[in-house]
């Protein structure tokens, strides 16, 4: 494979420990066998991306975890990418061509494992995620290698860098209503409108629901929310949540609860709000172990507990309803930064005042 045309170096952020990430100049990557070769439009600051750089033990590990991030690395897992390089054999493996746009799912699995043989490689035991891993360096940088067990696709030309650079969190937002098996009439209630939860409030209005109510403690994202298709938003700092819910569904309470504000209130709230059989989605990554009487799950309640990992077979239907035009996504975006700029780009997620989904666009 020949490297004619790219550069010797480039400029990558790189993670050595927590608040140790550095903008350095490094090799760029070069493609092995099946493998591709990318320069990155953009890459968004994820909220894992935010735990890490700030030390969080189901990231670095504690007494009771094991490490998972492998440092030196070079963290980002929402890119997108223009081929500029294909290894031996990508071409026929992935159906590329130099100057194709492609991304890669999040998760490099091993292929081999019980959950992989089963076809369920988003729970791979022996898997890599990008961003976090020695075979898995991510797109916080100009260029970036897509091993050959990862799994990518083309994305068409049609959609913009903050559209394209959205598959990833919205893959994961489709997974998640997907869990919640929505019907027809139903009241649903999504907890959380950062980056992902909005992405769920535009996947769960594809669904139809008789009534979509977002949540969330900032009015500005409510806002984006309502134009996502929420069709009413409470915040729970000032409205009685509890109390709108019940009148909303003569008391029974809702019908699907889908948790992404990553607080443990959040799963309080939504046992206390959701119905008899209902079903209760967790996505989030929480900041916290959080106590409940589990009870509620049983005897009370009975109800149906969907935990949601990643966007699995939700690519190809994230790109294709985004070319025609079906999941709307304005508003998500809000900043776009050079690679310069990562730590002020971390702080703004981390704070969540302004900004919602924050790019990190390489020159």
């Amino acid at each position: 494979m020949s490297r004619a045309g790219l550069p010797q170096t480039m400029q990558a952020v790189r993670c050595y420990a927590p608040e140790d990430y550095r903008l350095e100049q490094i090799p760029v990557p070069e493609p092995r066998p099946g493998e591709v070769i990318v320069h990155i439009e953009a890459c968004g600051i994820c909220a894992g991306d935010v735990k890490c750089f700030y030390g969080n033990p189901s990231i670095w590990g504690d007494a009771a975890r094991p490490r998972y991030v492998q440092p030196p690395v070079v963290p980002g897992h929402e890119f997108v990418g223009r081929v500029v390089a294909l290894g031996e054999g990508a071409e026929e493996r992935f159906g590329l061509q130099i100057g194709d746009r492609a991304i890669a799912e999040q998760i490099v699995p091993c292929g081999k494992c019980r959950m992989c043989d089963r076809g369920m490689y988003w729970l791979c035991r022996d898997r890599e995620i990008f961003g976090f891993r020695e075979k898995a360096q991510g797109g916080w940088a100009q260029y970036m290698r897509y091993p050959a067990n990862a799994r990518v696709y083309r994305v068409p030309e049609n959609l913009s860098t903050e559209q394209a650079a959205l598959i990833e969190p919205l893959a994961c937002s489709m997974h998640a209503v997907d869990r919640g098996q929505i019907q027809f009439g139903d009241v649903v209630v999504i907890a959380g409108m950062g980056p992902l939860g909005l992405g769920m409030v535009a996947c769960a209005r594809l669904k139809n629901p008789g009534l979509l109510v977002a949540l969330d403690l900032r009015d500005h994202r409510l806002e984006v929310a309502k134009r996502l298709g929420a069709d009413m938003v409470l915040n729970p700092s000032r409205d009685d949540v509890r109390a709108e819910i019940r009148r909303l569904t003569d008391g029974y309470g809702c019908d699907v609860y889908i948790e992404a504000t990553g607080h443990p209130q959040g799963i309080l709230l939504g046992l206390d709000i959701i119905r008899k059989a209902g079903n209760f989605v967790v996505f989030s990554v929480l900041q916290e172990p959080v106590t409940v009487d589990w009870t509620i799950l049983g005897d009370v309640k009975e109800l149906n507990v969907y935990g949601s990992h990643l966007g699995p077979y939700c690519y190809p239907k994230v790109i294709d309803y985004l070319s025609r035009g079906l999941l709307k996504t304005e508003g998500i975006v809000t900043h776009q930064l050079p690679l310069s700029d990562f730590r002020h780009g971390i702080e703004m997620v981390h704070e969540g005042k302004e900004s919602i989904k924050v790019l990190l666009v390489p020159s």
